[in-house]
């Protein structure tokens, strides 16, 4: 079982930047694929992003490419989320998983973090 703990959300306008961290313990991190994912008020949880374990291929969800950059320091045991040009519609609680897998077209995680809320102003 993975650890993972989540940091760096908060309020930004419409427009603005955010970073988040997730650092993960328990396991030999730079063997672990790692990913973020968000879930909105009264909406599914989401994919965002993906990275492997050796920080390429990562992959996006279509809503965040060109706007979100995924990566990651194993030195550090830590993974990213550099979001830009924030949009109100990105607000959500963003969870990192660790051990992503393919799940009915989309991707899923075996571990989670307890995530972190992000409300952009529009």
């Amino acid at each position: 079982q993975v650890q993972l703990s989540e940091s760096g959300g908060g309020l930004v306008q419409a427009g603005g930047s955010l970073r988040l961290s997730c650092v993960a313990s328990g396991r030999s991190f730079s063997n672990i694929d790692m990913g973020w994912f968000r879930q909105a008020p009264g909406r599914d949880r989401e994919f965002v992003a993906f990275v492997s374990r050796s920080g390429n291929p990562r992959l996006y969800a279509g809503s965040v490419r060109r706007r979100f950059t995924i990566s990651r320091d194993n030195a550090k045991n830590t993974v990213y989320l550099q979001m830009n040009s924030l949009k109100p519609e990105d607000t959500a609680v963003y969870y990192c998983a660790a051990d992503l897998r393919a799940y009915k077209s989309s991707w899923t995680g075996e571990s989670w973090g307890q995530g972190t809320q992000v409300t952009v102003s529009s």
